[in-house]
């Protein structure tokens, strides 16, 4: 599944710190004027180049890490038709290549997340130091492991965490207690845990030992600890959760911590499905 084509380009890490010239590059007037300015905002260019998403983008403007031409950005509405002068921690920024997409198996115990102020560990200290500026698709728990897409492209990322967008994932789930598949088949309905509307969920019992058992869940709306809330509603308890698939991306046995670059191919016919 390696993409042969794209090779390591691996180059750089998560960037810190830095501040730009203390002067300021003012951002365009409101839209709403009598005369629309052309081009896009510059967190959705940098976003697009893959420097971060268009959060993190945001929080780095306010950092002044971000500048034009040796003036600090002010605003991330700033209108652009390109990324010409645009500079990050002082390094120049270049134009957006074709999205590449990447399998990663995050292990159990890691942050997904570029930095954690408590000091705990996150992916880019498991993802190799020569790694192009890859962004995580969507987030996994502290504790859980598995499937984690990674990307280049920041309006991709952004699209696929779109509820809208409807994008499957699958879990497998070990746990304890007392269930029964007609139990686990009434998620499909929808469920409602303390006030938060969770949607339909495919859930079958794989296998059980005693009051041990793996459950296999699928479901798109991914909200935050979805799995794990539903479950112990039900009076489980999660003892390893695994995500096993991300829309057509499979985690297969891709070895804890490695990562894979998925085939354009792939990719390209992935994206044209959701339009």
């Amino acid at each position: 599944m390696t993409d042969k084509e794209s090779g390591k380009v691996y180059k750089a890490r998560p960037t810190r710190g830095a501040k730009q010239n203390s002067d300021r590059a003012q951002s365009p007037k409101s839209p709403d004027q009598s005369s629309v300015r052309e081009g896009q905002r510059i967190a959705k260019l940098l976003a697009r180049a893959g420097v971060a998403s268009r959060r993190e983008i945001e929080r780095m403007i306010r950092e002044e890490r971000i500048a034009l031409n040796g003036v600090t950005v002010d605003h991330p509405s700033m209108l652009l038709k390109n990324l010409t002068g645009i500079t990050v921690d002082g390094k120049p920024v270049a134009e957006p290549s074709p999205a590449k997409l990447y399998r990663f198996h995050k292990p159990s115990g890691y942050l997904t997340a570029e930095r954690d102020p408590a000091g705990r560990k996150t992916i880019y200290d498991v993802l190799p130091k020569d790694m192009e500026r890859i962004i995580p698709i969507g987030r996994l728990d502290l504790n859980t492991e598995g499937l984690l897409l990674m990307t280049t492209d920041g309006e991709f990322k952004r699209e696929m965490e779109l509820p809208k967008t409807g994008v499957e994932r699958t879990y497998r789930a070990r746990t304890f207690g007392d269930i029964t598949q007609n139990q686990l088949e009434e998620l499909y309905r929808g469920i409602t845990v303390e006030g938060i509307n969770y949607g339909p969920i495919e859930a079958n019992l794989e296998r059980r030992t005693g009051r041990n058992q793996w459950i296999e869940m699928t479901l798109t709306e991914g909200k935050n600890r979805e799995v794990r809330r539903v479950l112990e509603h039900l009076g489980l308890k999660v003892s390893r959760l695994i995500r096993t698939r991300y829309g057509p991306f499979l985690l297969d046995d891709l070895p804890k911590g490695e990562i894979e670059a998925v085939r354009r191919h792939d990719l390209v016919k992935f994206r044209n499905s959701l339009k």
